[in-house]
């Protein structure tokens, strides 16, 4: 029979029983096992800046919430003296740049085929390498011409406002012939080859990756131009047209994947095994839907259909360590500019899920 003075007795030899289970259980109490986010084998948290419109204090502001990469946004044929600037000017942020973007490769020129395209795709080949100049190590790249991006801006039921689209209404009200003419799909195969044809020799000599984003919305058509990357065949005929070139790689739109739903042919887990798992993957574009296609709104990280833990498990899980960025943030009440509240929110979240991932999968 237990009394007072036995059970005060056993009390240590049963704390001592308890302590020695706890420290058995390592990430049971304490702080959990960090990895250095500038460790190379680690995913990259990054943001999308277009530099032209950020004043020193917006570079400020996202050293605060402890970013240390860069994806940049420099406008059309940049001067490589402005790149150079730029980088040095991030430095002094504690920042580099990851990746990279002149935007001349959507010169309609190019991408349509018609005269002049070779001058535009000469000026995007000396930003290629400018950009292994620099040490950046990949330029992004989308093919979609006279796209639309979304039909309105609504307020989604936690009141945050954000990009909606709805395959109806653009089919009725917003959709028109963008050109004289239409363009099937294998015309825009046709100018999409011949600009790989030409650009990639240029990286794999500058050491960069062009990173090709998916068809956002993916739809099969748009404004009367067929749409190539909307499936996973696209992706697939794509890297068939690199015929194994080391500079050809993916930007990982999870957020278009998501509004593909079935119809993109792998979903958002088997293509990152797929190409994650092969190292095909260069970037990841990290948002979320409030479903498939035909309607959807882009919402935070965490208020969307699918669980984005286990999309960043699942890198961690291919070894993926290229940057994933926030997209499109959402509009919280006061934000403006490059939203910085909207931004903070993601950076916050994104990083407790990559916390989480790599204790996780370790």
């Amino acid at each position: 029979m237990w009394t007072r003075r036995s059970l005060l007795g056993a009390l240590p030899a049963a704390l001592a029983v308890s302590s020695s289970r706890a420290q058995s259980l390592p990430n049971q109490r304490g702080p959990a096992r960090k990895i250095a986010e500038n460790d190379p084998a680690n995913i990259k948290l990054s943001h999308r800046m277009p530099i032209r419109a950020m004043a020193d204090e917006d570079l400020l502001f996202l050293q605060q919430i402890g970013l240390r990469w860069a994806r940049i946004e420099f406008g059309s044929d940049v001067p490589f003296e402005y790149m150079r600037d730029t980088q040095t000017r991030l430095r002094r942020f504690g920042m580099e740049i990851y990746s990279a973007v002149d935007s001349t490769y959507r010169e309609l020129d190019l991408q349509l085929g018609r005269p002049g395209r070779d001058e535009w795709i000469a000026k995007f080949c000396r930003f290629v390498r400018d950009c292994g100049r620099l040490g950046i190590p990949v330029a992004n790249i989308d093919w979609h011409p006279a796209n639309t991006y979304t039909t309105a801006i609504v307020e989604t039921p936690r009141k945050y406002r954000a990009r909606e689209f709805s395959t109806t209404d653009f089919r009725e009200r917003v959709e028109k012939r963008a050109f004289d003419r239409e363009y099937p799909a294998e015309d825009i195969w046709a100018t999409f080859t011949y600009f790989m044809k030409a650009v990639l020799p240029v990286a794999e000599q500058a050491g960069v990756r062009l990173a090709l984003h998916p068809d956002d919305p993916p739809l099969a058509t748009m404004n009367g131009v067929a749409k190539l990357f909307v499936n996973y065949e696209g992706y697939a005929r794509a890297e068939r047209i690199a015929g194994g070139s080391k500079a050809f790689a993916l930007t990982f739109c999870v957020g278009t994947w998501m509004e593909g739903g079935a119809s993109m042919g792998k979903d958002v887990f088997q293509m990152i095994e797929d190409f994650g798992g092969r190292g095909k993957i260069a970037d990841v574009h990290f948002r979320n839907v409030s479903s498939p296609l035909p309607h959807f709104v882009e919402t935070f990280t965490d208020d969307g259909y699918v669980n984005m833990y286990e999309v960043m498990k699942a890198l961690r899980q291919v070894k993926f360590n290229g940057t994933v960025v926030p997209d499109h943030v959402p509009e919280l009440a006061g934000d403006s500019g490059i939203r910085r509240a909207g931004t903070a929110y993601c950076i916050a979240y994104m990083r407790s899920l990559l916390r989480r991932a790599n204790e996780e999968v370790g």
